[in-house]
C-alpha cells in the first residue's frame, strides 16, 4: 500500500503530517508517507491507500478512478468549510493596482494542472469579463513557493497562490513581505483526500476525522487544520476547466 500527503508538506509541517498519518492509518499498518514518488503516479496506483489531490487533477484525470474520502477544512477566511481560494500576489512595489493592468504580464504558475495556480485565475479572468488570458504568458515553476519567489525576483509579474499555501509561505519565507495581495478569487472546493476504488472511503473519513481531533493543538495549528467535511464530487466537477496553455 502507498500513502502520501503532498499538497501542504513543507519543512514546518512535515513532522506534523507524519503524526497525522500515523493516527489515520490502521494500527497494524506499517505504511509510511511516500515523499519520493510523483503524486500524479501515486494517485492512480491501485495500491493507493490515502493521499491528497487538487481539484483540477480530480476532475480532469481522477474522477471515476479514485474515491473521494473527504475534504480537510483549513478555516480559510471568507470560505465555507472545506473550501479555499487563490490569492493573486504581486511585488509590493509594483505600481499596478488592479488585475486589468496586468494584461500581457508574465504569470508564475506552479503547474498547468493546478486548480489554485492556474484554473482559479483563468476562471476569475473569465468571470469578471476582463477579456484576456495568461495562456502562453506563464513561467512554470513546479511549486507555489517557487512561484512566489519568481515574482519576488522579478522573473514574473504575478502569481496565483493557494490561500493555505500563502499562509505557510508567509510563515516560512521572510521575503514574503516583499509581496502584496492584489485580489482574491472566489471560493472553490478544497484539496480532497482520496483513496483507490478498492478501499472503504467512509471508514477512512472516520479515521481522518478522529485523527484530526486527536492531534495536539500545536500540530493542528501547524497544519492549519480545523476538521474534515464531505464535499460531493459534483461540486468539483462543476468548476470550469482552464485553457491548456
Amino acid at each position: 500500500m502507498t500513502a502520501s500527503l503532498p499538497m501542504y508538506d513543507t519543512p514546518t509541517t512535515r513532522a506534523a503530517n507524519d503524526r497525522l498519518w500515523h493516527l489515520i492509518r490502521d494500527d497494524d499498518s506499517t505504511t509510511e508517507l511516500d515523499r519520493a514518488t510523483d503524486p500524479h503516479v501515486t494517485w492512480i496506483s491501485p495500491d493507493l491507500l490515502f493521499s491528497q489531490t487538487c481539484g483540477l487533477p480530480y476532475r480532469r484525470e481522477l474522477h471515476g478512478r479514485v474515491k473521494l474520502v473527504g475534504t480537510p477544512d483549513y478555516g480559510v477566511r471568507g470560505c465555507p468549510p472545506g473550501y479555499y481560494r487563490s490569492v493573486i500576489v504581486v511585488r509590493h512595489d509594483d505600481p499596478r493596482r488592479d488585475l486589468a493592468a496586468f494584461r500581457g504580464a508574465v504569470l508564475a504558475r506552479n503547474d498547468r494542472r493546478s486548480q489554485s495556480g492556474w484554473a482559479a485565475i483563468e476562471g476569475h479572468l473569465a468571470e469578471t469579463g476582463l477579456g484576456f488570458s495568461f495562456a502562453g504568458q506563464t513561467h512554470d515553476t513546479g511549486a507555489h513557493a517557487l512561484s512566489s519567489q519568481a515574482v519576488i525576483d522579478g522573473r514574473a509579474d504575478l502569481a496565483a497562490l493557494d490561500a493555505v499555501t500563502w499562509t505557510l509561505i508567509k510563515r516560512e519565507n521572510p521575503q514574503a513581505r516583499l509581496l502584496r495581495v492584489l485580489c482574491s478569487t472566489r471560493p472553490t472546493p478544497g484539496l480532497p483526500y482520496i483513496t483507490s476504488l478498492r478501499q472503504d472511503a467512509d471508514r477512512l473519513f472516520d479515521r481522518a476525522s478522529q485523527a484530526i481531533a486527536r492531534l495536539s493543538g500545536r500540530d493542528r495549528a501547524r497544519l492549519l487544520l480545523k476538521g474534515i467535511v464531505r464535499i460531493p464530487a459534483t461540486a468539483y466537477l462543476a468548476e470550469p476547466l482552464p485553457p491548456d496553455g
